[in-house]
């Protein structure tokens, strides 16, 4: 689950309804506000039925490889 960032507890609350699931319940819980990973941990999960979405996240891993690598490098330049 995703829990969303409210007003009065800042998602405390959604995050603490979704870690007590009972026993049986499997759930994965993502960080408060953060439903672009949970649309990431989806596809890997569809991704090991489907090679091409796995084949997707592998390079959409690749690139954020790459980004953080020119990132350094303007770093280390500056």
């Amino acid at each position: 689950g995703v829990p969303v960032k409210t007003r009065t507890l800042q998602g405390v609350d959604s995050l603490l309804s979704i870690v007590q699931m009972p026993a049986g319940v499997p759930v994965a819980t993502m960080a408060i506000g953060n439903a672009k990973n949970a649309g990431l941990m989806a596809a890997r999960i569809l991704g090991v039925k489907y090679p091409a979405i796995s084949a997707r996240l592998e390079a959409y891993a690749q690139s954020m490889i790459e980004k953080v690598d020119a990132m350094q490098q303007e770093l280390e330049q500056a």
